[in-house]
């Protein structure tokens, strides 16, 4: 058992690895749903998020209570209403939110003290701040509709967070904000952690909510093949949300789209949107490379670019695999340094996950692909194909008339591609000198 546990174990934490790297230091906004509250998920996502500090991450968490202020409300007998997907706070409804606020900050601070042994929390150490970091100012009149005590963010006071965050405490900040006159306004979660992402230029802002993802077409049936997409690049984000009508409920599509692509506009790379019903969802999205949930990014995030020394050690870790299995022909460490430049690269958070390299024969008008490599975790999501564009991109600007390659296991996917299988004689003269007929290449060539 422990054996079959090694061999599980040991693979997965290196594979995490570098998102621990890529991670330490940086700065995540994560906005908890009053419902994960309300749902008992309070305290394994307090362990996650302890894990997660403990690995150099700074956290800034706003938590929301839609429900537990419908709760107060309903034990007062008065009636929630909304509008425009806001709250419409009365005095009774203030009451009530400033009466969850305080209840649900005791339980927040709670569960992040906890320490029992033999727990995910043992020998933790979380100091949780809270503060007056937000200026408000009343939504006021809108569409003839009062909204009384319900306010927009004015003003995030970034410096005292940042301040707050390098003295590594974890910032929790409930959605309340104070005008200079000292006059309370209920705000939403929503807009406060994106506000306050976008003030303290976080590096992620992480929605933990009622809804798994986004699905591009939300109009299919839940039955159909129509899962969530994994990656939503701001452009398509836009577009989608421009097609949508305005959000009413936290379930509506565009509910958190919209904060997502707002924050990505100004300034925040990485917004995702997970559900909190599975459980471990903040692990599995952070270092995880496709994670469970959407993420709308800037299209800077995923660099495909060509390679540099510094890709060396990345390219190596990727085709090594491959290379013991057979499917690539081996290369050593002196001839990948040697031949970086023919390389081109796809990087995803810091982390190589696709190659391949490019050698001309001028005389010939053509050039070899080789080793083309995707990492298995993120097959099936285009990377080759993008590689295989850039490429042909790299070989039109050289003058050259087409691109060929030698495989031995994956000619359909060239075919597919639109490249056509020929005799090895096609080969120029200098490549044909090189060529292994121990080996048995299939010889494929694509016009460009």
């Amino acid at each position: 058992m422990s054996t079959v546990f090694n061999f599980t174990f040991v693979p997965w934490f290196r594979s995490v690895a570098p998102y621990i790297h890529t991670h330490r230091g940086k700065t995540f906004v994560v906005a908890l749903a009053g419902e994960a509250i309300a749902a008992g998920k309070l305290q394994n996502i307090a362990q996650d998020l302890a894990l997660i500090q403990s690995m150099g991450v700074k956290i800034v968490l706003v938590h929301g209570f839609r429900p537990q202020v419908n709760e107060q409300l309903a034990a007062k007998g008065h009636e929630a209403r909304y509008s425009h997907g806001i709250r419409i706070t009365d005095e009774v409804a203030l009451d009530s939110a400033q009466e969850a606020a305080g209840q649900l900050r005791y339980e927040i601070e709670a569960a992040f003290s906890q320490g029992l042994p033999n727990t995910p929390m043992a020998g933790s150490t979380v100091r949780v701040i809270s503060g007056n970091f937000i200026t408000a100012r009343p939504v006021g009149v809108v569409d003839g509709v009062d909204f009384k005590h319900s306010g927009l963010v004015r003003k995030v006071d970034a410096v005292g967070i940042r301040r707050t965050l390098d003295f590594g405490a974890m910032v929790l900040m409930s959605p309340f904000g104070f005008s200079p006159t000292g006059e309370a306004f209920n705000l939403t979660m929503e807009e406060v952690a994106t506000s306050v992402a976008i003030s303290i230029q976080a590096d992620k802002l992480i929605f933990l909510t009622e809804i798994p993802g986004i699905r591009i077409d939300s109009e299919l049936p839940e039955s159909e093949d129509n899962p969530i997409d994994t990656e939503l690049p701001l452009a398509a984000a836009e577009k989608l949300l421009a097609s949508l009508p305005p959000p009413q409920k936290p379930t509506d599509t565009a509910f958190y789209l919209q904060h997502c692509v707002k924050a990505c506009k100004g300034g925040v790379e990485r917004n995702h949107i997970l559900p909190f019903a599975l459980d471990g969802s903040l692990l599995l999205e952070v270092y995880v490379h496709d994670g469970v949930g959407t993420m709308v990014i800037d299209e800077k995030l995923e660099s495909l670019r060509e390679a540099s020394v510094d890709d060396i050690g990345g390219i190596l870790q990727l085709i090594e695999p491959f290379e013991r299995d057979g499917t690539l022909v081996k290369r050593d460490r002196t001839e990948i340094e040697r031949d970086v430049g023919h390389y081109t690269v796809i990087e995803h958070d810091g982390v190589i996950f696709g190659c391949a390299a490019l050698y001309p024969y001028p005389e010939a008008k053509t050039a070899e692909m080789a080793a083309l490599t995707v990492s298995p975790q993120s097959q099936s999501q285009g990377d080759g194909e993008r590689i295989l564009k850039r490429i042909e991109h790299r070989a039109k600007a050289m003058g050259l008339e087409s691109i060929f390659v030698l495989t031995t296991r994956t000619m359909h996917w060239f075919l597919k591609r639109g490249f056509q299988q020929v005799n090895p004689d096609w080969l120029p003269e200098a490549r044909k000198r090189k060529y292994n007929w121990d080996r048995k290449s299939q010889v494929l060539v694509k016009k460009i």
